[in-house]
């Protein structure tokens, strides 16, 4: 048992680690741009915003592609539609460059029945500009830019979120609920749903107010850094956290009580009951901190 144990622990490492990988891959161009531009002329910015609001009922799927470098804060509110409100900031050397840039960096919206999708598009996007910009200047391809999305959505809604570097942000939704992010500071509200987070890099904020979990499960994890977990006193759940690898649990949470009596709580793993049981929580960590407290404390 032990052996599986450890294999499955392996395995679930791995499995991060890979997922940190391809995440870091599909933003390392914006990468090297950053690094390119650190040493280049002052360049001049330019801020635009813009907001798109759709009638969608509950129960639909709302999928989230955000830009390379920039925040997503998403919400649930009671009304049946969606908006959408974006911050694009857009550097060139000129205004005449800016004034390019800021026509090619946005947002799209592709509406199907029970389905929208929120596609960030821009400059490092060749399918996209040869749609709509054949003759873009070749040496505007790589200038920095970033998107900071603000998105309120029905409150029973499943999501599909794909983010790249920036703040991330999530409350007061109730769904399937998939998201990706390569490198974040993190700030999870959690309901109820079935909850599958893997983060790259960063901090990580979860709560979990409520007693008793409406849904089937919640996976929270975390490839390197910070996790910090805040569950309600009274919570009814079996709760897993694990580190992989460098690093320790703190656990202050007292209800927490092994599932098996000889099984016993360590730094690196609490396989745990809290009141009566009921739906599977789980959090890991690659390698950094996890530390479990109740809310208020």
């Amino acid at each position: 048992m032990k052996q599986n144990k450890n294999l499955k622990n392996i395995c679930v490492y791995l499995c991060l680690s890979v997922v940190a990988f391809f995440l870091l891959a599909s933003v390392s161009q914006a990468q090297t741009v950053a690094a390119k531009n650190s040493t280049a002329p002052q360049l001049l910015k330019r801020t635009a915003y813009k907001t798109e609001t759709i009638d969608f009922g509950a129960g639909g799927t709302i999928s989230i592609v955000g830009a390379p470098v920039g925040a997503i804060s998403v919400e649930g509110w009671r009304k049946n539609s969606v908006e959408v409100t974006a911050e694009v900031e857009v550097q060139a050397a000129n205004e005449t460059d800016l004034a390019l840039l800021a026509a090619v960096n946005t947002f799209v919206i592709d509406e199907q029945f029970g389905h929208i999708r929120v596609q960030t598009v821009g400059a490092y996007d060749k399918q996209y500009l040869k749609r709509v910009a054949k003759k873009f200047p070749k040496n505007l391809l790589n200038m920095p830019f970033k998107i900071d999305y603000h998105i309120k959505v029905p409150v029973f809604s499943d999501l599909e979120i794909d983010g790249g570097r920036g703040d991330f942000q999530l409350s007061n939704v109730e769904g399937l609920i998939q998201i990706k992010f390569l490198e974040t500071k993190a700030r999870l509200n959690l309901i109820g749903g079935n909850v599958v987070a893997t983060f790259g890099g960063g901090s990580v904020e979860v709560t979990i107010p409520t007693v008793n979990w409406r849904g089937k499960a919640a996976d929270v994890q975390l490839a390197k850094g910070n996790m910090n977990v805040r569950l309600a006193q009274n919570l009814n759940a079996e709760v897993s956290a694990v580190v992989l690898n460098a690093g320790r649990i703190e656990n202050a949470f007292a209800p927490l009580k092994p599932r098996e009596q000889r099984v016993k709580f360590t730094d690196k793993s609490v396989q745990a009951k809290s009141g009566n049981g009921g739906a599977p929580i789980s959090f890991t960590v690659g390698e950094g901190s996890l530390k479990i407290n109740a809310i208020g404390n």
